[in-house]
């Protein structure tokens, strides 16, 4: 089944309420171009570098979401392009993604990462640095940076109720202060659990291997 086939599939059997990000992260351009032709739009990229030279080369009406862990002396290489980043996890990073956006001239849109699995590997904030940062001096000058939601990615394993568990949790934070804060995305799902993340409330996935195979 050809890419094109693999997406127009994938999204059939989604509800139209979710939005689906096709993780191109280590695939070719000519490959995203393919995927583009089936009229999508959302494309995640995880290496700032990577994402700005695909986006220099393929469309202009590509959507790119930056999800992958976020270096702060990376930020200028995707302020031009970026339409959503799923990572956003320190004060610092908000701060850096502000003053890089403002040099675009531009409000770019991220999201809070937050910490729910029970892997040292992840990245993201507890819900208190949620709050503190929402809450902060420092976050209401900013005026290029908005925040629309959260991101949590539930830890790797076999058991479904730890990733359940995990999902419901992000989605009970989320739901407790979305109307305060703007909140109208939560991203969390990828290939191994997007259903669940369904059932448990996610209005956006991340989903790479479905679409475009396995990664070298």
């Amino acid at each position: 089944m050809s890419v094109k086939d693999k997406l127009t599939n994938f999204k059939s059997n989604i509800p139209d309420t979710v939005k689906m990000v096709a993780v191109s992260k280590t695939k070719p351009a000519e490959m995203i171009e393919l995927a583009h032709q089936s009229g999508h739009l959302d494309y995640g990229e995880n290496k700032a570098q990577e994402m700005q030279a695909k986006a220099e080369e393929l469309p202009k009406d590509i959507r790119w979401h930056f999800i992958g862990h976020l270096q702060r002396n990376k930020v200028k290489y995707i302020a031009p392009h970026v339409h959503l980043i799923h990572s956003v996890d320190s004060p610092r990073l908000l701060r850096e993604i502000n003053k890089r956006a403002g040099n675009e001239d531009r409000q770019i849109e991220v999201l809070l990462q937050v910490y729910i699995a029970k892997e040292e590997s992840k990245y993201g904030l507890d819900e208190e640095e949620v709050l503190e940062i929402l809450e902060s001096e420092d976050f209401k000058t900013f005026e290029n940076v908005k925040v629309v939601g959260l991101m949590g990615m539930a830890t790797f394993t076999e058991n479904k109720e730890t990733v359940r568990r995990e999902f419901k949790s992000l989605k009970a934070f989320y739901d407790q202060h979305k109307d305060k804060y703007g909140f109208h995305i939560l991203s969390m799902g990828m290939t191994n659990d997007y259903e669940i993340a369904i059932e448990e409330g996610s209005n956006m996935l991340r989903i790479g291997s479905a679409i475009f195979g396995p990664r070298d």
